[in-house]
């Protein structure tokens, strides 16, 4: 039975990662089935929630910004709930509770079940947190509250074990546990029953994932086996866990998409090390020269962590001949932040932030030409693209991926959203193709997938 009498209104705000946003969609989900419903302008909300992050402090800052907004509509609205989701409500329960007067709940990413009770009690005008940390809690059970569209995040796992020294997860978002192989599936197919025509697998380290005897390859394998002109993406990716199994899983099946994103994090072994990563740059080359060997053309990206504690600029220098030598096709880089309960807490933030960003700098510099390098080959080739909609930058013109991940922008035409085109690439920049859509002649990858459709018909 809800535990409404009338419809409330709540408005949730992601901060984050992929699956924050995945998370956010459970929130909607739990809350939709008590009866409330989402408004999209925070200004008809009886409930504003802010779904946040604590892996680098830049987020956290931007979460105090955002406080500081609502605060203008608390006071215009006194009876306004103002709710603090996720990681950082697990790092910073008490100073939100005792401090931020705003904030009336504070709820950590396993307890969200208990969101319904906790709302209607601050309606009432109380305040409530929940932050336990749970070893079983994996929402197999809650159907997360998704809108029309082309791509849909699935969580298929949560938290992680690896315990790398500069990682929060572990601490907010607890031990790793999966969801059953047949529930990720059963979602997958609902999905693909409403229009969806890529799914994306989430968890903090995707490729541990475990149900029983079953892995990560046989969880690809069978959510791929739904439907065949459905794409399969997946993230995110530790190198330790990147198996030949997996591999040869992806290179073999054809709507496993051909991207991966796999993070270094550092060229230094000596850093690696202090990071606990648990492989060396050796471990990481063989790697990436073999998922390379298995799918020519792969996409494959990466992150860096600039300026842990203790980097010289010799590490630095590793780092960006590691660069050099992969050739990456996307990398994420970031200044080191220290986050309190981590290993890398403990030791001294030795790097200054000016030579910090001097190193992001030179990396992001050194990865927009290797992007650039590695786009241009694809002038003159012919890209299947999924049609995501209207580019951003143009009214005038589409968007969409190919399934190495690459962002392609070309005229509008009458094609539709969530259609497969063929489109010759004819320039490029660092970050995006550009081209025209290719009538009367299909790809055989094209092809392959109407086949699929027209047979499933």
């Amino acid at each position: 039975m809800s535990l409404l009498t009338e419809p409330r209104r709540v408005h949730i705000e992601t901060y984050g990662c992929q699956m924050n946003l995945a998370d956010s969609e459970l929130v909607g989900g739990i809350l939709h089935r008590e009866g409330y419903v989402l408004a999209k302008d925070i200004r008809e909300a009886d409930v504003v929630l802010l779904n946040t992050c604590a892996i680098r402090d830049n987020a956290e800052q931007r979460i105090y910004g955002r406080l500081g907004y609502l605060s203008t509509f608390k006071r215009q609205k006194p009876d306004l709930v103002v709710g603090i989701l996720g990681c950082m409500a697990e790092r910073l329960r008490a100073r939100f509770i005792e401090k931020e007067e705003l904030v009336d709940i504070v709820v950590g990413p396993d307890e969200y079940r208990k969101l319904p009770s906790l709302i209607s009690m601050a309606l009432e005008g109380g305040k409530g947190i929940a932050v336990q940390l749970s070893r079983i809690e994996n929402y197999d059970d809650i159907v997360p509250l998704r809108m029309e569209g082309v791509s849909a995040w699935v969580s298929v796992m949560r938290g992680c074990d690896k315990f790398c020294t500069f990682c929060v997860v572990p601490f907010t978002r607890g031990r790793e546990r999966s969801r059953m192989l047949l529930n990720v599936v059963r979602d997958v197919a609902s999905l693909m029953g409403r229009g969806f025509k890529e799914v994306t697998l989430l968890g903090q380290n995707v490729n541990s994932y475990r149900d029983g005897d079953r892995d990560f390859a046989d969880l690809l394998r069978s959510v791929a086996a739904v439907e065949r002109s459905l794409r399969v993406r997946f993230m995110t990716s530790h190198p330790q866990d990147m198996s030949d199994r997996l591999i040869e899983a992806i290179a073999s099946t054809s709507n496993l998409c051909k991207y991966i994103h796999l993070p270094i994090q550092s060229g230094s072994d000596r850093i690696l090390n202090l990071m606990n990563r648990t492989y060396s740059v050796e471990h990481y080359i063989h790697l990436a020269e073999k998922i390379r060997q298995a799918m020519p053309g792969v996409g494959l990206s990466t992150d860096i962590i600039s300026g842990f504690p203790t980097e010289t600029e010799e590490d630095h220098r590793m780092t960006v001949s590691l660069l050099k030598e992969i050739q990456f096709d996307g990398a994420y880089t970031f200044k080191y932040s220290p986050r309190e309960h981590t290993k890398a807490w403990e030791m001294h933030d030795d790097v200054s932030e000016d030579i910090k960003g001097q190193r992001v700098n030179e990396i992001t510099r050194l990865q927009h030409e290797i992007s650039l390098v590695r786009n241009r080959a694809l002038i003159e080739t012919v890209e299947t693209v999924l049609v995501e909609g209207v580019s951003r930058k143009s009214l005038e013109a589409f968007t969409g991926r190919t399934d190495t991940n690459k962002t392609v922008v070309f005229p509008k035409t009458d094609v539709q959203t969530g259609e497969y085109v063929d489109v010759l690439i004819d320039r490029v920049n660092s970050a995006t193709l550009f081209g025209e859509l290719v009538v009367g002649k299909r790809s055989t990858a094209l092809t392959d997938i109407l086949n699929t459709q027209e047979a499933a018909a």
